[in-house]
């Protein structure tokens, strides 16, 4: 009797036999790798920066989320290796890719590494694989470009091979939860491919979610980070309506919060980072245009949001006027934190990029601290900023400066010391306040 393609790849799951291939090792696919890893399969890594090769033959994680003992764990029980060479992707039963879907300058999606990743597929398909797209994106992204890059082989999906998508829900820094204890939604094209993703994710992770179609999937993620963006946008704008009737936001959220129904707190910020909020909303208004249908909320909220990090500055400058005397364009500027959120090293998208750029726009200097980045790495929008060093926080340090703009509130960050020694303090986190080190030289922003 013949098996066919599907009922082998699910015996292979069922019993751990399956290799799983996960293409892009970076703040998804590597934490992923070992989330799988230790749910019994074997995994190979696959990505195109050798740099990462090196890290990982030395046993040395890159990702916050992903410690050095848990890396050498799976590599010395044989269940992980990575490489840069694609040819090992004929000897993987499933294959997941978690690479970049960033936006053009135009904000467009800019598909170029999911297609690419496709083509180095495609070039190894064979029957009885699955192939997995996580990498957020518009829904269709996946039945209309990997699966029709993958078929242009003549094998075809649902019976030959399988297509899913699962959407990412990685969050850098995150103590309560991870990889393998967030919930994971799958989606299949078709009941088998949907079937194998059950199998296999349902394997790694502790629960999953299974809804009818890839297209849903991906319109799950893009949902997820609109919501965000959107309340995030919201209070926003709301800081600046309160600021202006000297009304404290950050006192009315507290205090609305107690609500115990009908409420969710958000909070304001100098701006949005990380790959999903400030990217990701895009995919829909973009999708939405082939429809001929509006996205006024989550254009708006981009609006909004990208618009606060020129609103800080003006803050800024306003506040070195008033309280110093002094003009922006003669002004030392220390940025506290590079980071886009607290207690991480990840600057993807960071709105402090954005301040920096935008302070030496207007004639001033500006450098950072950061406790989590000493350098800052090569950024595809930030060029010139490429091997800043973050600056010793100390209290000569602090007070050679005019003003100090905390933008990301880590914790490993002595307040107090700023506190007495900064001449000025614009807070767009406040920090100070929750900590009790409020005085008049702190204004917020």
């Amino acid at each position: 009797m013949v098996i066919s393609p599907f009922d082998t790849l699910l015996q292979k799951i069922e019993t751990r036999a399956a290799r799983a291939g996960i293409i892009g090792l970076g703040y998804v696919g590597l934490p992923l790798a070992m989330a799988v890893a230790r749910s019994g399969f074997a995994v190979t890594g696959f990505d195109i920066d050798p740099g990462k090769m090196v890290a990982l033959d030395a046993r040395r994680s890159y990702i916050d989320a992903v410690t050095d003992a848990a890396l050498s764990a799976e590599i010395d029980a044989g269940r992980f290796k990575a490489t840069t060479d694609f040819a090992g992707l004929d000897e993987c039963d499933v294959i997941i890719i978690c690479v970049p879907t960033p936006l053009t300058k135009h904000r467009d999606p800019d598909l170029s590494f999911v297609e690419a990743t496709s083509r180095s597929i495609a070039a190894h398909l064979r029957p009885g694989q699955l192939v997995v797209l996580e990498s957020t994106t518009y829904p269709g992204t996946t039945d209309d470009v990997v699966k029709v890059i993958l078929e242009r082989t003549g094998l075809k999906s649902g019976s030959d091979f399988f297509v899913g998508f699962s959407p990412e829900r990685e969050d850098p820094g995150n103590q309560h939860y991870h990889t393998a204890t967030i919930p994971k939604v799958v989606a299949g094209d078709g009941a088998e491919a949907l079937a194998l993703m059950k199998a296999f994710y349902g394997a790694a992770v502790s629960s999953v979610v299974p809804v009818s179609s890839n297209a849903t999937a991906e319109a799950v993620k893009l949902t997820e980070n609109i919501f965000r963006s959107v309340n995030i946008a919201l209070v926003n704008e709301l800081k600046t309506v309160y600021a202006a009737m000297g009304i404290d936001v950050w006192e009315v959220i507290d205090a609305a919060k107690t609500k115990p129904f009908g409420y969710m707190p958000f909070y304001p910020g100098p701006g949005l980072g990380g790959h999903c909020i400030p990217i990701d909303p895009f995919y829909l208004t973009w999708k939405s245009r082939e429809y001929e249908l509006p996205t006024r909320f989550i254009e708006l909220a981009g609006e909004i949001n990208s618009a606060m990090p020129r609103h800080v500055v003006g803050k800024l400058a306003e506040a070195l006027d008033i309280r110093a005397g002094k003009a922006l364009s003669r002004s030392r500027v220390l940025v506290l934190g590079l980071a886009y959120k607290k207690n991480v090293a990840d600057i993807r998208e960071s709105p402090s990029l954005r301040l920096i750029e935008i302070i030496e726009e207007r004639g001033g200097r500006a450098d950072y601290h950061d406790p989590f980045v000493a350098e800052i790495p090569p950024t595809r929008e930030y060029q010139a900023l490429k091997g800043r060093k973050s600056v010793a926080l100390t209290p000569e340090t602090i007070a050679g400066y005019d003003a100090v703009l905390v933008a990301t509130d880590h914790d490993k960050v002595d307040y107090a010391t700023l506190a007495k020694n900064a001449s000025l303090i614009v807070d767009t986190r406040n920090v100070f306040n929750r900590l009790g080190l409020s005085a008049d030289h702190v204004i917020k922003a």
